[in-house]
């Protein structure tokens, strides 16, 4: 893979970023290519392509950071921008160190076709197969919206320690709404595939199939009765409940949040704080999957880091600036939106390991309660662990059976309670939908998942008498 910068320069652009006498400086560039349509009711209504490319610089001194972005590489403008950082950081150690760079370890994934090998015409021809597949799944759909985007992000990172790496992040995503309509009004539906693969991504998955299961979805709410209120058992299905532990737990074990004094689950290491029957990873090894690459966005090599073993608390996420505090090496957790942005702790993959009793069992030794099937988007406060998700498809569980649909409400609770209140955990773990995790205002991709697991105790929010 080419530099979006040769080695030359880069060394001269540390070289001005250390010449106020810095601790510590970075390169960040950056180079993406993105194309997206969308089509609503059999007319495409976007059809997009953009470029970003540019480069940020990071300057540390003690608790001091300056940092400052550029949209030319040249190597002028890079000069200019690395100065801008060196004095907002105000450094006052020796001045005039030089930097020699050497690769470091980089870990680059095939791709079979490179999205931007398709025309467009072929993208618009998907929604086109969605939208017709999603209708012909019942008369009752209304209104069908289908959505593809691709993106291409290379990167490079060097900086004063001498590392000098980079990686190429390809990732291509499908996704339908569907809008039923019935005597109990409207009801919605989604479903959507997304992975950091090409557009090898369609010989993998159908999207006609992906089509008609968010328009089902639509259907079955038509004749589902309302939620009921109260605290109850909940099951919560393979891979569609993995957002819980991103929002409940997963944000509250990022070690920003772990200084700031802002997570519940701060100075709790080596303590019990969750049922021996769970174990919690985040792995942005995970191949192909929405949080995967091949080196995070300060250069470190992407790791699987298990943060909760056995029940156990056994380590947070990392990234360089906060490793380097405690005299550690960072977990591969450093991640940024984009050039003109910050790295911070964030989530890669992150699920809950398998376990040992079948989802067909774990249901039928339910007497009574509440399957959740996909849970939507919801709101937690990380200091306390609170939460709550809106169930966008869930069932009664009726004496060991799933009988009928039931209508969207929210389910409510606290992320260490959850933890402690699983008693089951299947043996089918499956990764759920791609996402996108928002933090202080950035957005990046990420992945999560679940197998099937149990939980008593928790609160369901729906609106039956």
């Amino acid at each position: 893979m080419p530099d979006l910068i040769d080695s030359e320069t880069l060394q001269r652009v540390l070289g001005a970023a250390l010449s106020t006498g810095a601790e510590w400086a970075e390169v960040f560039a950056e180079d993406r290519r993105s194309t997206g349509a969308v089509l609503d009711d059999g007319k495409v209504e976007e059809l997009t392509s953009g470029r970003d490319r540019g480069a940020g610089i990071r300057v540390v001194v003690g608790d001091s950071t300056g940092f400052a972005h550029t949209s030319d590489l040249s190597e002028a403008a890079l000069l200019e921008t690395a100065r801008i950082a060196a004095q907002a950081a105000r450094g006052a150690g020796e001045a005039g160190r030089t930097v020699q760079l050497r690769a470091g370890e980089s870990t680059l994934r095939p791709v079979g076709i490179y999205p931007d090998d398709i025309g467009k015409a072929r993208k618009v021809e998907l929604l086109t197969l969605a939208d017709q597949a999603a209708r012909t799944a019942g008369s009752g759909i209304t209104q069908v919206t289908a959505r593809y985007s691709d993106s291409r992000r290379r990167i490079q990172v060097a900086n004063s320690e001498g590392i000098v790496v980079g990686d190429d992040q390809v990732r291509t995503l499908l996704s339908v709404s569907c809008v039923a309509t019935g005597d109990t009004g409207m009801q919605t539906g989604r479903e959507s595939v997304g992975h950091t693969i090409g557009f090898e991504l369609f010989d993998r998955y159908d999207v006609e199939d992906l089509a008609a299961t968010a328009a089902q979805r639509a259907l079955t709410k038509l004749a589902a009765r309302p939620a009921p209120s109260g605290q109850m058992t909940v099951v919560i299905g393979s891979g569609g409940g993995g957002v819980m532990f991103h929002e409940a737990c997963g944000h509250g074990l990022e070690a920003d949040l772990v200084e700031k004094g802002a997570s519940v689950f701060a100075g709790r290491l080596g303590e019990l704080v969750a049922s021996p029957l769970v174990t919690l990873v985040d792995d942005g090894t995970l191949g192909g999957e929405w949080g995967n690459f091949g080196i995070d966005d300060e250069g470190h090599v992407a790791q699987r880091n298990v943060l909760i073993e056995d029940g156990v608390l056994v380590d947070y996420m990392w990234d360089g600036l906060r490793a380097r505090k405690e005299g550690r090496t960072s977990s591969g957790n450093g991640r940024r939106q984009s050039y003109q942005h910050l790295p911070m702790v964030r989530m890669t993959n992150t699920y809950l390991l398998g376990g040992s009793d079948s989802p067909e069992d774990i249901i039928a030794d339910t007497d009574s309660g509440v399957y959740i099937a996909h849970l939507g988007g919801g709101q937690v406060n990380t200091a306390t662990g609170d939460f709550v998700f809106g169930m966008t498809e869930a069932y009664l569980i009726e004496g060991g059976r799933i009988t009928e649909p039931l209508r969207e409400g929210n389910l409510i609770g606290n992320g260490p309670a959850v933890l402690g209140n699983i008693d089951a955990v299947g043996n089918d773990f499956a990764m759920g939908p791609p996402g996108t995790c928002g933090k202080d205002g950035q957005g990046v991709p990420v992945g999560d998942g679940v197998p099937t697991l149990r939980v008593h105790g928790l609160t369901i929010g729906g609106t039956a008498a």
